[in-house]
């Protein structure tokens, strides 16, 4: 536990996507003195990511989608370059993004690589997001993947040239897909 923060108040403000809480708590200054502070934070769960890759055919497996939130933040069409991913729900990281792979891209994938844990948004988001890599191969493939129930995602495979051109010219904007192409980039991989 931290002792130079004691909370003082939550309060949910909205529960129904997920749980926006505001917090009211006391904080302990560098230079000793208490502050009374307030701020807002969204939960929304922990989720994993993956960005599975080829590399005889030097491939990668991406998924586009629908995002509102890049919509009313400008992106003119709300869709979104994304490597596969989704929330833990009650599953542990390795099986939840099994599952989400299997889900949104149609790859059956038995071995991931974990290669590192990051909180993507910490000045308002509690998520903590757990990166993944593994290998495919085309008899992997045992749908056309797409999602679930609502979920409309194109699944896309892209040279990993290609992938990483995006990135420089905006095309891929989304923030742990860039991480994952860079992590194949600078390791070796690909």
């Amino acid at each position: 536990m931290n002792n130079r923060i004691n909370i003082i108040k939550e309060e949910i403000l909205s529960d129904n996507w997920y749980t926006l809480k505001k917090i009211t708590f006391n904080y302990l200054t560098k230079k000793q003195e208490w502050q009374t502070l307030s701020r807002e934070a969204y939960d929304r769960g922990n989720g994993a990511t993956i960005l599975l890759y080829n590399k005889q055919h030097k491939t990668v497996i991406l998924t586009r989608q629908f995002r509102l939130p890049t919509f009313i933040n400008g992106n003119d069409t709300g869709m979104l370059i994304e490597a596969c991913a989704g929330l833990l729900d009650k599953d542990s990281p390795e099986e939840a993004i099994r599952r989400e792979t299997g889900e949104e891209t149609g790859y059956i994938i038995s071995s991931v690589e974990k290669v590192y844990e990051a909180y993507m948004s910490p000045g308002s988001v509690t998520e903590k997001l757990y990166f993944f890599i593994a290998e495919y191969t085309t008899d992997m493939k045992t749908h056309t993947g797409g999602g679930v129930d609502d979920e409309e995602i194109e699944v896309m495979e892209l040279p990993f040239e290609e992938a990483m051109a995006q990135v420089q010219n905006g095309q891929i904007a989304d923030g742990k897909t860039i991480m994952l192409l860079q992590h194949l980039a600078l390791s070796g991989i690909m």
